[in-house]
């Protein structure tokens, strides 16, 4: 059993993720409407972007990497069965990311780091913005050597003892996130917190871009993680079933690592400072890492369909109708693979040259984006809470009738969002504006899909409110929490693992390929920025 002093870390971290998400909702709903220009009254460039840079600094660092956190110190002491390393530590790290999160706060409500979640240079922030994202990153640095010692002190400790595949997913995420943050975070301390000091007059944008892109890409899959270990690690068991495979599922953790990393440059693609010959590398990566998602698709269905025929489903489909479709973690990983779907054929197009260079920066890129992010991530993020929520808290969750209603809404509000959005990408609507100041036929055609995106804005708002209502009230309810012995349930595989080979059991080996794929894939591509001529630019913005 999770002691309460680990109960209380995991909480902390996931109420500080979850009181993010419901601000960054509500800045969301504001920019469809502002963005329509159907209420003249709420048009402001200035409170647009400074919204929707606030919305895009909660939901994508801080809703993520505080409930990584926090779920990954549940998931490590729960499945080892040991306390959190070094808990003092662990605490530090929180209040380092907090401390961060409050100090960039400040610029992006005021205005002064209106510069979107990318903060591409040289577009420039106030200091104190660029200084508060380093120390979140920081103090989530302390959770990932948390997260590898424990993983190193359980294998001394078991040796030739296959590490919990809740554990080994972890893990991997942990060590994706130190090295895909060291761009981001070389290009904050070498670039931006100089030029926003006034320490350097210029900056180079295509070094800035090429350091972010190493970030950019990779962090998605740091969001995905914890969405794929419930697909492993709690939904098959929730289904009544076994996992269909182990050693399949720890395949395509190191595989979603390994080639996740070293890929980012389809976002430079209509980029001048990268050679076509990189791009196409870059390219050719992104195609790759969808196979561990198709890995991971084929294998949760297949834990599913046992599901189903063991409850007795029929036929080639009649399974799907005998799931426990009021089981919410079920019901999540239901509409969160068919948001991935959906999702994932919008990365293909992203990925491709040629159709990139017609939906680049583009209302498709949004679309895309919010249906991986805000869809598949975000829906399983839910489930994770309604499962975990009642253990860490030893109260029963409040609704479970309401939890479903929950999801169904989300998904309903994300499909009348994100649809209009890849249409009007495909009707060139451009993004990163706040309005469209001219009138033409074709931006007359645009009016129906604002509404529509309008009304799935208010729908997912009303579905997130419900979320945050429903954990509340878990968690204050007068129930005594001495009444509760639910302990955690996690899935075991259709054929029971005896002995992993040590490269599906350890990191080291992966380790090594990472570097070097690194090396290949972002060495060059920055090494030439330091022996060619390049133009750097002034800030521009404060």
């Amino acid at each position: 059993m999770v002691n309460a002093a680990e109960r209380k870390l995991a909480l902390s971290h996931l109420w500080v993720a979850f009181i993010a998400f419901i601000l960054a909702c509500f800045m969301g709903e504001y920019q469809v409407l502002e963005r329509s220009g159907f209420i003249p009254a709420l048009e402001s460039p200035t409170v647009y972007f400074a919204s929707v840079s606030t919305h895009g600094v909660l939901m994508g660092f801080v809703l993520t990497t505080f409930f990584i956190m926090g779920f990954g110190y549940y998931i490590a002491t729960s499945s080892l069965k040991v306390p959190v390393w070094n808990i003092k530590l662990a605490w530090c790290g929180f209040w380092i990311s907090f401390a961060g999160t409050a100090m960039a706060a400040i610029p992006l409500l005021t205005g002064k780091a209106s510069v979107l979640y990318t903060f591409y240079l040289p577009l420039q922030a106030h200091v104190a913005f660029y200084i508060g994202a380093t120390l979140l990153v920081v103090g989530s640095w302390l959770w990932c050597l948390i997260m590898l010692v424990m993983f190193s002190q359980w294998k001394k400790a078991n040796p030739k003892q296959p590490v919990p595949l809740a554990m080994f997913a972890t893990t991997a995420n942990a060590l994706l996130w130190l090295w895909t943050s060291a761009g981001v975070a070389l290009e904050v301390l070498f670039q931006a917190i100089p030029l926003a000091l006034g320490w350097i007059d210029t900056v180079d944008p295509g070094l800035a871009r090429t350091l972010f892109a190493w970030t950019l890409h990779p962090i998605v899959y740091f969001w995905l993680i914890p969405a794929y270990t419930a697909f492993y690690v709690f939904v098959p068991k929730q289904a009544g079933s076994y996992l269909f495979s182990d050693e399949v599922a720890r395949v395509a953790f190191i595989l979603l690592v390994v080639f996740g990393l070293p890929i980012g440059f389809h976002h430079l693609y209509m980029d001048p400072q990268q050679a076509s010959g990189w791009k196409l590398l870059h390219g050719i990566g992104t195609f790759i890492v969808s196979l561990p998602t198709l890995i991971t698709g084929f294998t949760v269905i297949a834990s599913l369909e046992i599901a189903g025929k063991l409850r007795g489903g029929k036929g080639l489909f009649g399974w799907i109708g005998s799931l426990p479709w009021s089981n919410s973690m079920v019901l999540a990983v239901i509409l969160a693979l068919l948001m991935l779907i959906l999702g994932g054929f919008g990365g293909i197009v992203n990925a491709s040259y040629a159709m990139n260079a017609m939906i680049h920066n583009t209302a498709w890129v949004p679309g895309h984006f919010h249906l991986i992010f805000a869809g598949t991530t975000v829906i399983m993020y839910f489930a994770i809470a309604y499962y975990i929520w009642p253990l860490l808290v030893r109260k029963p969750l409040f609704s479970n009738s309401m939890a479903l209603i929950q999801l169904w809404t989300w998904f309903i509000g994300m499909t009348i969002l994100s649809t209009p959005w890849h249409v009007l990408g495909l009707l060139g609507q451009p993004r990163r504006i706040s309005t469209v100041v001219y009138n033409t036929l074709l931006t007359l055609a645009w009016k129906p899909y604002e509404l529509a995106m309008i009304f799935g804005g208010l729908v997912m708002l009303g579905s997130a409110c419900l979320f945050i209502y429903n954990i509340a009230k878990t968690q204050f309810s007068p129930v005594s929490a001495t009444d509760f012995n639910q302990e955690i349930e996690y899935a075991e595989p259709y054929h029971p693992v005896q002995d992993v080979p040590d490269y599906l059991n350890d990191f080291k080996l992966w380790n090594r390929v990472i570097a070097v794929l690194m090396a290949i894939g972002f060495g060059v591509p920055i090494l030439q920025f330091f022996f060619m001529d390049t133009f750097g630019s002034p800030a521009w913005g404060l």
